[in-house]
Formats: C-alpha cells, sequence, structure tokens
C-alpha cells in the first residue's frame, strides 16, 4: 500500500452568466482533461475533471490507484471493499464520480459465477471539479493554473453552436428478435417462472456522432430527472435519466423512484391527454407499475427504520422528452448501522430495469439478450465524503466504446404484454436520444 500526504484543493467562487448546460458542454469539449464526468442533479450541475484517485471494481477485486494505492481482493461483500477504499483518499471533501455495470447486479453478494473481466464499478474522484448553479460556481483543482483555465472558460463570452440532429429511425432494426423474446417471456411468465422481466435491444448507429452535441441538443428536448455526460476508462456516454436509482442524504433520508408503465409524449395536447387517460386505466400497466412499487418498498424496508418507509406521490405522471410514465416515490430513513452503500445495494439493480422476482429476471435477460449490459440500466452516481449519495439510472443513453456507436432500451414484460406493443414502447423510449443525434463534424484533410 503507498501512502501519500493529503492532498488540497486550490479553490474559488464566481459568478457566471451562461447556462449550466453550455458550460457544463464547453467544460467537457474545451477544458484542460481528457477524461470528465458531467452530472446534472436536482439544478445543479457538476464538472469533474481528471483523476486524482480511482477506484474499480472486478471479478479480481477492488483497487485503489492514483495519490494513493491499495488493492483488496475479491470478498462477499465487494461494495464494502469499494467504500473502505474510498475512505483511503487524502482529500479533504471529495465527491467521487462514476459509473456501475448492470452486472454488478449478479456479483453484489459475492456471486462471480456470471461476470466476466469488465468492470463492475469505476469511481474517479476528480482533480478538478466545477458546481454550476443559481448564477454561480463553485471551481476547484488540485493544479491553480488548471484552476485559471477553468475560470477563464466559465466567464469567457461564447455562442451556443447551432445544432442539427441527424435523426436515426430505431423502427427498422430488431423487430422480429424482440418480438420472439417478447413471446418466449410471456410464457415464462404463464409458466410461474417469474412475474415481469424488462428485455432491451440494442441499436447500432453507424454514423460517427458528436456525443457534446448529442448531450446540448438532446438535453434541451428532454426533461430528465437526471443527465450526464463522461469520458471515463474509454467508455463514452451522454444521457438523460428518467429516474434514480437511489439517492441518499448526508443525514440518511433515502429515495427511489420507480417509473414503470409507459405511453409516448407527442407535440399534440389533445393526443397526450387521451394517451394519459389510457395509460393511467390500462390494467397491463397499473399491475406492471404496482409490482415494481411493492418490490422498491420491500428492499428499503431491508436497511431503513421500518416505520420510515412509505411511498409517496402514489402513480402520478412523469413526462420525460418522448414518454410519459407512471412514477411512484418510495423513501425511508436509514436504520441505525447502514449507510449509502447499504441503501445502494439494497435496490441495485432498478427494479424498473430488472424485473419481478430480481433473480428470475437475470436469468432470463442472460438467455434472450445477446450482449452484457454493461453500463446500460445500471447506474452513473455520485458518492460524498459525507455519506451522501446520488445514483442515475443509466436508460435514455448513446454509448461509445472501441469504435462502436449504439442506443439500447428496453420494455417491462408481464403477463398480458403483447410483443408488438412492448417493440413500439422500446422505439419511443430510443426516441429520446434518436431524434436528436448530432453528426461529428468532418475535419478537413490538411495536405502539405
Amino acid at each position: 500500500m503507498g501512502r501519500t500526504d493529503r492532498v488540497q484543493y486550490v479553490e474559488t467562487t464566481i459568478e457566471v452568466a451562461g447556462d449550466p448546460l453550455d458550460l457544463s458542454a464547453r467544460l467537457a469539449e474545451a477544458g484542460p482533461h481528457g477524461e470528465f464526468v458531467v452530472y446534472e442533479n436536482a439544478g445543479q450541475w457538476s464538472y469533474a475533471g481528471g483523476v486524482l484517485a480511482d477506484v474499480t471494481l472486478d471479478r479480481d477485486g477492488a483497487r485503489l490507484s492514483g495519490v494513493r494505492t491499495a488493492r483488496l481482493p475479491w470478498s462477499d461483500q465487494p461494495l464494502r471493499q469499494v467504500d473502505s477504499l474510498l475512505a483511503m483518499v487524502p482529500v479533504r471533501g471529495w465527491r467521487a464520480y462514476g459509473t456501475a455495470a448492470f452486472e454488478l447486479s449478479y456479483a453484489k453478494n459475492g456471486d462471480l459465477e456470471h461476470v466476466d473481466d469488465q468492470p463492475l464499478l469505476h469511481l474517479v474522484v476528480p482533480r478538478s471539479e466545477v458546481r454550476i448553479g443559481a448564477g454561480r460556481a463553485q471551481v476547484r483543482s488540485t493544479n491553480p493554473a488548471t484552476l485559471a483555465v477553468l475560470v477563464d472558460l466559465l466567464t469567457s463570452p461564447a455562442e451556443r453552436r447551432e445544432l442539427d440532429a441527424v435523426p436515426l429511425d430505431v423502427r427498422q432494426t430488431g423487430r422480429d428478435a424482440y418480438r420472439d423474446a417478447v413471446a418466449r417471456a410471456v410464457q415464462d411468465i404463464a409458466d410461474a417462472r417469474l412475474q415481469k422481466v424488462i428485455l432491451s435491444r440494442l441499436v447500432p448507429v453507424d454514423e460517427e456522432i458528436d456525443l457534446v452535441g448529442t448531450y446540448v441538443l438532446g438535453r434541451s428536448k428532454n426533461t430528465p430527472a437526471r443527465s450526464f455526460l463522461m469520458r471515463l476508462g474509454g467508455l463514452e456516454a451522454a444521457g438523460f435519466s428518467p429516474e434514480i436509482v437511489v439517492s441518499v442524504t448526508e443525514d440518511g433520508t433515502v429515495v427511489s423512484q420507480p417509473l414503470a408503465g409507459t405511453r409516448a409524449l407527442t407535440s399534440d395536447a389533445a393526443t397526450n391527454s387521451r394517451l394519459r387517460g389510457e395509460l393511467l386505466s390500462d390494467e397491463k400497466e397499473i399491475y406492471e407499475h404496482a409490482i415494481s412499487v411493492k418490490v422498491g418498498n420491500d428492499e428499503l424496508l431491508t436497511v431503513c427504520e421500518p416505520d420510515s418507509v412509505g411511498v409517496r406521490n402514489l402513480m402520478t405522471l412523469e413526462e420525460r422528452g418522448s414518454v410519459q410514465h407512471i412514477a411512484s416515490r418510495v423513501t425511508g430513513r436509514l436504520a441505525a448501522g447502514y449507510d449509502a452503500w447499504d441503501a445502494f445495494a439494497a435496490v441495485f439493480p432498478a427494479v424498473t430495469a430488472s424485473g419481478v422476482s430480481k433473480e428470475a429476471a437475470y436469468e432470463v435477460i442472460r438467455d434472450y439478450e445477446t450482449e452484457r449490459r454493461g453500463l446500460y440500466s445500471g447506474a452513473v452516481l455520485t458518492v460524498d465524503e459525507s455519506g451522501a449519495m446520488d445514483a442515475a439510472l443509466v436508460l435514455r443513453t448513446i454509448y461509445r466504446q472501441d469504435g462502436r456507436t449504439w442506443l439500447r432500451a428496453g420494455a417491462g414484460i408481464v403477463g398480458r404484454s403483447q410483443p408488438d406493443r412492448e417493440f413500439e414502447e422500446t422505439c419511443e423510449k430510443l426516441d429520446s436520444v434518436a431524434r436528436f443525434l448530432v453528426a461529428a463534424e468532418v475535419k478537413a484533410e490538411v495536405r502539405a
């Protein structure tokens, strides 16, 4: 184990006049750090640039690198190891940003049977951090020169460039295979193998895409619960999360937000009203939502004071870009001896991206989906030294890695699901991103 003296951030607070979306995109596109995470949470936008401390979890165990190094072998409580490594980070007031892959679901209690050699969780404490909200930006960096660069980017005048979409028709690929998978899952439900499963399909994006531009255009057209833009560990993503997996405050208040039940959201108010009424009266959609809320409630009971757990805002409607969902909030207060990692372990993966029961849903997902999920239906999250945590469910996202770009979306399958309707639901969700793809600029060839 390597040790180093405590690292100090140089900090300043400045007034900013620009749109936080544009400012965050500028930091990502022109900032001094090659790796970054932008995260939007409840009116505050954060930019985390560079890697001061890096924590990874895979089948071999947990590792800390950067300003301090340590390694812990795999155990039956891998998230406790992550927590222990973060506690070694020699920075006062740190916040870590990063990702959890869906496959962490299989391994979070120690079982490695269905885990390959890909990262399960990756968190970084950044070298530089900017938090923007209410016309002010808090800027800090371990390097005074980098701090000056960030301040200049935040205060220099700049106009939002025109962003033209190159929409992708998501209805022209994967229909037959997805319909077949849905039909088989419906039969599994009839055979009492499980009650609900979310099956997803992947749509390749062949055109070169400007991810920053797509994030800016897509966020301006979506109404997410959280949004994010990242380039970390070889993976890039821009997403408009419709719901949180879990949020935990410093004082131990826990919130999860199941969204289940979907109809399209159009530009016509009369059509939306009709679809809203249809959604709230559809037995299949109501059943799908109800069993998801029940699971969410039961999961919080395992880590929260029993009398504190309850459902708030039952079956309200949330508009999320190209779709509208039935939504509920499940809340509680952590019981003595439990912390944010316990809450995360209790609810991850989100029931609305896995199924009921979760273990049976994992088997069906592995049987019928053609490749591992990775970040899709996992989480982008922030973890604070104070004990606070916020984890966004990764849906409505564009992904790029190893020269490949893709979209992915799923639908909740229950006993009364119809394959054609479920395929259409995936299209409605994919449109939250597919309609706002921005083509990468073609750079002119330079000749000698």
